[in-house]
């Protein structure tokens, strides 16, 4: 499980994040919301290891994140972030055989057993007819299945991903959404996702946490959270929510 508490974040004399606190369970997906610079992104790097809070701690199977070393965090966290930019000769195989670096001895060579990650985690995103296909050839949704797949790779059951859906379009926004909630009712994954699309987060996440100047403004399910309440001040103008009309979940529409 991965566990946030109290975590406390500043960029210079500006506090970004502050007393944070929540968990992310096996088999869930968690979506983090809020408006563009309210620490979505702060907060997943925080939970990766690459940012070191001033407070608190953010502990995966009971472990500070930041006292593993990087290659032991990589076997029980996997991120997939925004906007990367993949090498465009590199194959897909390849890129894919990036995710089992940690595993890999002193002398960088796989093994049988990495290629077999490798086969598993294109296959299961639906990329293995890619393999060989070079990166700057695919586009835009199957690049972000690519990234998923070097996650999965790595054979870490806690995925943090960042605004993946960004810059795709309908199809694949629901395709890469349907494979994470796959891999967290499926598989057991712990899923901690930023969105921004509060639909899609409506949609796709099991529970959602809303932030707000800093702090956690609710937590609880979609139906709990996607509430005019809690969206108009946190966003700062007129939202409505209807109930959607073919499954249910909150329907949230912005009034100009």
């Amino acid at each position: 499980m991965l566990s946030i508490d109290d975590v406390t974040i500043r960029y210079e004399a500006r506090t970004v994040l502050r007393n944070i606190s929540l968990d992310v369970k096996p088999g869930e997906v968690l979506a983090l919301i809020g408006p563009n610079g309210v620490g979505k992104s702060t907060l997943i790097r925080a939970c990766s290891g690459n940012l070191r809070p001033i407070g608190g701690r953010v502990t995966i199977d009971g472990h500070d994140v930041q006292r593993l070393r990087a290659e032991d965090r990589a076997k029980l966290i996997a991120v997939v972030p925004q906007a990367v930019r993949l090498p465009e000769l590199f194959s897909v195989f390849d890129t894919v055989l990036m995710g089992r670096t940690p595993y890999l001895g002193w002398l960088g060579r796989e093994g049988e057993k990495d290629r077999s990650a490798v086969q598993a985690a294109l296959d299961r995103t639906g990329t293995l007819e890619l393999a060989d296909r070079p990166i700057g050839e695919l586009s835009g949704g199957e690049q972000q299945r690519v990234l998923i797949a070097r996650a999965l790779a790595q054979s870490a059951h806690t995925l943090l991903l960042d605004e993946p859906t960004a810059h795709l379009d309908l199809k694949h926004q629901a395709s890469v959404l349907s494979l994470v909630c796959d891999l967290a009712h499926d598989e057991k994954y712990a899923v901690l996702i930023a969105l921004h699309d509060l639909n899609l987060a409506a949609q796709y996440a099991d529970r959602v946490a809303l932030l707000s100047n800093g702090a956690v403004a609710a937590i609880g399910t979609p139906e709990e959270v996607l509430t005019e309440k809690n969206l108009s001040p946190a966003y700062g103008l007129r939202i409505t929510v209807y109930e959607h009309p073919a499954h249910g979940a909150p329907l949230v529409h912005a009034e100009s």
